[in-house]
């Protein structure tokens, strides 16, 4: 039985046409960063294969181990040092089995058990936080660049006072400002005229 097209696959399908145009290639590693979603991580494996990688945004896993610290030490600045620290150099076992040294009573509400849900997602990430590989390549481990794009890019545009956008119209302007970021705006004007001029 065929499987329903979901929005994630057009998602996939438009950075596998994102890496063509960067030069995407045989011999090509794609490196990509995300806030842990399986969906992402799915979209990576499928588009890219084995050229592909998937890293959990440092900062984002930072943030889970930063509401667990104070539960798990009374100097919590120190041991969030530590485990960025062992993070980065590849010990990311040691940092899974010191949360669990600190886990709450199973009977402790889930909002109520910080430790219990940074333990979860780092144990259900372990293959995507190989912070350590990356720092040796040279790579980024976190996505703030491309956060703060999406900021200035298409967020001050769309996020005008007083502005309401048709999702028609809201696509048109995000790929409008994205062409022009990105030094593709006479390409874009050109294929609107020869778009107009084959209709």
């Amino acid at each position: 039985m065929r499987q329903p097209f979901r929005k994630s696959d057009s998602l996939g399908w438009l950075w596998a046409q994102c890496a063509r145009q960067a030069g995407w290639a045989l011999n090509s590693e794609i490196h990509a960063v995300g806030d842990g979603a399986s969906w992402i991580c799915k979209q990576v494996e499928s588009v890219f294969g084995e050229q592909g990688s998937y890293l959990v945004d440092f900062y984002h896993v930072c943030e889970y181990l930063a509401t667990a610290a104070s539960s798990c030490s009374e100097n919590s600045e120190s041991w969030m040092n530590v485990q960025k620290e062992r993070l980065k150099s590849g010990q990311c076992d040691q940092v899974i089995a010191t949360l669990e040294s600190s886990l709450a009573a199973e009977e402790v509400l889930e909002e109520n058990a910080p430790v219990r849900r940074a333990h979860r997602y780092l144990s259900n990430r372990k293959e995507q936080l190989n912070y350590a590989l990356a720092l040796s390549k040279k790579l980024p481990i976190g996505s703030g660049l491309i956060e703060s794009a999406h900021k200035h890019v298409i967020q001050h545009r769309l996020k005008i006072p007083e502005a309401a956008w048709s999702i028609q119209n809201a696509e048109a302007m995000v790929q409008a400002r994205a062409f022009r970021a990105n030094g593709f705006w006479q390409d874009y004007w050109r294929k609107q005229r020869d778009a107009k001029a084959a209709a």
